[in-house]
């Protein structure tokens, strides 16, 4: 058996090679995103290990804001005297490093990285664990000298002796640049920017005597744990927060692991959608290979070959299968996860392709998944030969097993979908967004699972409308077409099912993402009243030199400013709830329109008050008048009252979660140097709003980073951030067409196989080479426009369950792109035409008289 085995798998190798190729693409997304994650998490555990102080004490951390605020806690610099008089250190030094600046060349343009990666302005201290040497020029002396890193001076073409200009928050200064500076480990993709250290803290923080933190060399013999508890015995630790360099390496790797997580998780997802498509080519495969040989499993039935032997032999192809795949599969990985690394140094993160590091979890994981899947796909193929019964020897029985009943699919899929159905309408009647997440993801598993199962159902009703036309338009050859299409709508229900997969996710985000740009469309066009909105572009805080050049440039009428402060709030209910809040100014409501429940703008903005988000309210046990203690940055606490609830139809309507804000005097109070995020600029009576926006350009001109957004531009700016999610699903969506195609290849090449006599008799009695291409075409044609049919279908159900998910967070508009879904099928049809390509031209190119001799 073991010999048979190896003979068929051999034999049918060029069969398998696209089932092979799926094992491959599945194993390559795996491999390569855990060689990556796991090459970049070890180059940044060893530069932030090396990098660490033996104890770093920091501003107290208590609250994280997720909206960057521009504000940069201190410490006193005197602190490093303290520090240095405990026993057993070694040395002191009082660092200033901020990343809330901006700097700008001669030509107004910025010298930052433009892949997100900050812009730091620090003081120039050498010790043995700076990351960087001068290797050119000299240290920075006093004010107006800095040092720049040598990969940002390559990129921007800055060059000794040039000047540049940094806008800081205390205010904008120039600097010459006196040297450049290397990186000696793994740069990171950030611009640094050295300046002297009798200077750094004036220029950055605005006051001599305060640092950013304190870092402490512990004295030979001293563990660094020891010297942090001798540090918090003498200093305390309830202002401070104290860290050894492994709790430093580790809170600054946690903060790089969100990116890294979203790189991976991509990655995973495309190795999911292959996985899952590449089950049903694997499955169709060997169910049709499994029938071709029908005769010759019988002989090994007559021969005395029992049914477990005949089922090990098939599951030890699969086996064989997924052993070949998964070995090209992880070599296809580390290539994979060489481009990235190659990537990421174009954009400015230098990591070492000679460093890349393939752990023992890599190879587990390829080989699991590869050889796993093709088992377990390959399991009920196997269970079906182990079936075939030696008096099929002697049938000429290849097709066997076409014409079963398909109760047995009709009642799970009809039960599964029933559930699953009765989950997607419980999302849409749900009123609390976790329920209706957790439903909606329930029912698109479980109508997912139905229409694979039932698929075959549809096949016969499906495909006679989708090709009725087809003997019209080509006579015989249309008919034929699509009665092969339903010969058998188990192979045909497969087949489809892997386009069906990636048609779904694609129609249902789709719908999801329409929708999310209709309800901002209303939301802007409900909220927004101010003429023009001045911004960052990359929504970070920018100075208050800007906000102070444009309420002097002419033609401008009123100014609004937009300030975030974290916060957390204990609320009536008990919880504690961290969020951020917003500060506007008084004359908010000339450029936003807020609806309210209760209270005004003028109670909300009131000193000791606050505003808040009705719903959030209500789901808290919070009352208009209400008295609710909040924390600040830094242990600051206070009461306040809410003097108003708002009623935005979103509970981001002001910021976060809550939708919390006040008067921004409140913000300046509990949360000072912080930096505008946005100012809402309203036209002078007489001034037109093109007028304005020409002379607020040319004002902001010298600060590159700030743009000026009327409704038009901020409408497009949300959709252009919606996009990107509908570029990653796009891509997936490529993938599974890859797959699916290979998907159409194969079972049209197995199909020809199967079907030899049949083509060469139709050749005797007068059938064309041109017309037998044209038929396979067709078929392959109604065959990829019925999963796209399914696909699209089941999408749409889930876009209109998303939306009803997202209208609890009050994005209430449905929209339904119908172009998308037109171009969709259109393109199904020309998918189905390309992977007839290959399969048409062998059927073509086949002898006649060696075809009606076939066996």
């Amino acid at each position: 058996m073991l010999k048979a085995t190896l003979r068929s798998f051999l034999a049918h190798k060029g069969r398998l090679m696209l089932s092979a190729l799926a094992i491959v693409l599945s194993v390559a997304f795996v491999a390569g995103s855990l060689i990556f994650s796991d090459t970049v998490t070890r180059t940044f555990d060893r530069l932030f290990a090396s990098t660490s102080a033996d104890v770093t004490v920091e501003p107290k951390q208590d609250l994280k804001s997720s909206v960057p605020t521009g504000a940069v806690q201190t410490v006193p610099a005197a602190l490093a005297g303290e520090v240095a008089k405990v026993d057993g250190v070694a040395d002191t030094h009082a660092d200033v490093s901020v990343q809330n600046i901006v700097v700008v060349d001669s030509h107004n343009k910025s010298v930052g990285p433009t892949t997100g990666a900050p812009t730091i302005a620090t003081d120039w201290y050498l010790t043995r664990r700076s990351p960087v040497k001068l290797t050119s020029g000299h240290a920075p002396q006093g004010a107006g000298q800095a040092l720049l890193d040598a990969d940002t001076a390559d990129k921007k073409h800055v060059r000794i002796g040039d000047t540049l200009t940094v806008q800081a928050q205390p205010g904008t200064f120039k600097v010459e640049i006196v040297g450049i500076a290397t990186f000696t480990t793994t740069n990171p993709g950030a611009a640094l920017v050295f300046l002297d250290p009798a200077v750094a803290a004036k220029e950055l923080l605005g006051a001599t005597g305060r640092a950013t933190s304190i870092s402490v060399d512990a004295a030979q013999g001293v563990t660094d744990a020891e010297l942090k508890g001798r540090i918090g015995a003498a200093i305390g630790t309830g202002t401070y927060d104290l860290k050894t360099a492994d709790e430093q390496a580790k809170s600054s790797a946690a903060d790089l692991g969100g990116f890294l997580d979203v790189i991976k998780y991509v990655m995973l997802g495309f190795a999911g959608i292959a996985t899952l498509v590449g089950v049903f080519l694997i499955v169709n495969t060997f169910s049709m290979l499994i029938a071709q040989r029908t005769r010759e499993l019988g002989l090994l039935r007559a021969l005395g070959a029992d049914r477990r032997q005949v089922r090990r032999s098939v599951l030890t192809e699969a086996v064989l299968l997924g052993l070949v795949g998964s070995t090209l599969g992880l070599g296809a990985g580390v290539g994979l996860a060489f481009g990235l690394i190659k990537l990421m140094s174009a954009f400015g993160m230098n990591l070492k392709a000679t460093e890349m590091v393939i752990g023992w979890g890599t190879p587990v994981a390829a080989y699991v998944v590869g050889v796993g899947v093709t088992f377990v796909a390959a399991y009920l193929p196997a269970r079906r030969a182990a079936t075939v019964s030696p008096m099929a020897a002697l049938a000429d029985a290849e097709i066997a097993g076409v014409g079963r009943p398909l109760r047995t699919r009709a009642i799970v899929g009809g039960a599964v979908g029933a559930i699953g159905a009765a989950a997607l309408a419980g999302c849409a009647a749900a009123s609390k967004t976790a329920s209706a997440a957790s439903l909606l993801g329930l029912g698109v598993v479980l109508t997912l699972i139905a229409t694979v199962i039932a698929g075959p159902l549809l096949v016969r009703p499906v495909i006679r409308v989708l090709g009725g036309a087809f003997p019209a338009l080509f006579g015989p050859v249309g008919r034929m077409s699509q009665r092969n299409a339903l010969r058998n709508p188990r192979r045909t229900g497969a087949t489809a099912a892997a386009l069906m997969v990636g048609l779904a996710l694609v129609g249902g985000m789709s719908v999801a993402s329409a929708s999310m740009s209709k309800s901002f469309d209303q939301q802007i066009d409900k909220t927004l009243g101010a003429d023009f909105v001045v911004q960052n572009s990359n929504f970070l805080p920018f100075t208050r030199e800007i906000t102070d050049k444009v309420r002097g440039t002419e033609g401008v009428g009123l100014v609004v400013r937009q300030r975030f402060a974290p916060v957390a709030v204990r609320l009536p209910d008990g919880k504690r709830v961290t969020t951020t809040a917003a500060g506007y100014d008084a004359q908010v409501d000339e450029v936003a329109h807020v609806a309210y429940k209760g209270g005004d703008t003028a109670a909300a903005l009131a000193a000791g008050s606050l505003g808040m988000d009705v719903t959030f309210a209500k789901d808290h046990k919070v009352r208009l008048g209400s008295v609710l203690p909040v924390e600040f940055q830094g242990g600051k606490r206070a009461e306040m009252k809410v003097g108003a609830l708002t009623d935005q139809d979103s509970s981001g309507g002001f910021g976060t979660q809550g939708g919390l804000f006040f008067g921004i005097a409140t913000v300046e109070k509990y949360v000072p140097g912080g930096q505008d995020s946005s100012l809402y600029v309203n036209r002078a009576p007489a001034t037109s709003a093109d007028q304005l926006r020409s002379r607020l350009e040319k004002t902001l001109a010298p600060y590159p980073q700030v743009q000026v957004r009327d409704q038009a531009d901020y409408k497009k700016l949300v959709h252009d951030q919606i996009a990107v999610l509908l570029y990653l699903v796009y891509a997936l969506l490529g993938l599974a067409i890859v797959i699916a195609v290979l998907g159409v290849v194969n079972t049209l090449a197995l199909s020809v196989v199967e079907r030899t006599r049949e083509i060469g008799l139709l050749r005797a009695i007068g059938l064309a080479r041109r017309q037998l291409r044209r038929m396979i075409r067709l078929e392959s044609v109604v065959i990829a426009v019925f999963g796209a049919v399914l696909g699209l279908a089941l999408g749409l159900v889930w876009g209109v369950c998303v939306q009803q998910v997202l209208a609890l967070q009050g994005m209430k508009a449905l929209a339904v792109p119908w172009g998308t879904i037109v171009a969709v099928v259109i393109g199904s049809a020309v998918v189905g035409i390309v992977a007839a390509l290959l399969p048409a031209l062998r059927a073509s190119r086949m002898n006649v008289l060696a075809a009606i001799a076939h066996e």
